[in-house]
């Protein structure tokens, strides 16, 4: 079964990023709209958080909520160590 959208047009594009990048988008109870999971579940990927972001249904600014969702993505080490995305400043 297919997620629902994110009424944002601009968060609902960082959430199809995540998606095609391999991330999974499931609905959360409370405050949150959804939460997404990184799909390496790598203890040592974001000090033992498992690379879980919450999604916010009504953030005061979308358009910084969107690239934090595109920064959570590209800067997950994974199961190798090493930043998957393009990151423009060369950290990791």
């Amino acid at each position: 079964m297919a997620r629902s959208r994110h009424k944002n047009k601009v968060i609902e594009q960082a959430l199809s990023y995540a998606e095609a990048c391999g991330w999974r988008i499931e609905p959360a109870s409370g405050h949150a709209w959804g939460r997404m999971y990184c799909p390496f579940n790598d203890q040592e990927c974001r000090c033992g958080e498992f690379c879980i972001t919450s999604i916010w249904s009504t953030p005061r600014n979308a358009e910084n909520h969107a690239k934090q969702i595109r920064r959570v993505v590209d800067n997950c080490t994974g199961e190798d160590g090493s930043s998957r995305g393009g990151s423009k400043n060369g950290r990791v």
